[in-house]
């Protein structure tokens, strides 16, 4: 397991990471998209909590 790790932390560093990264934070800090991802957990949450697991 330590091995994925390893890679996930090679990527963050990366150029490309970096810019992956950016773009995520810049994603989550706007009101729109963040409204999106809360109904999408939302739903989820219900739809678990309803199929009885």
């Amino acid at each position: 397991m330590s091995g994925v790790l390893q890679r996930i932390k090679q990527f963050a560093r990366s150029p490309q990471g970096r810019r992956t990264i950016e773009q995520v934070r810049r994603t989550a800090s706007d009101p729109r998209r963040r409204a999106q991802a809360q109904q999408l957990f939302g739903k989820l949450r219900s739809r678990r909590s309803t199929s009885g697991m």
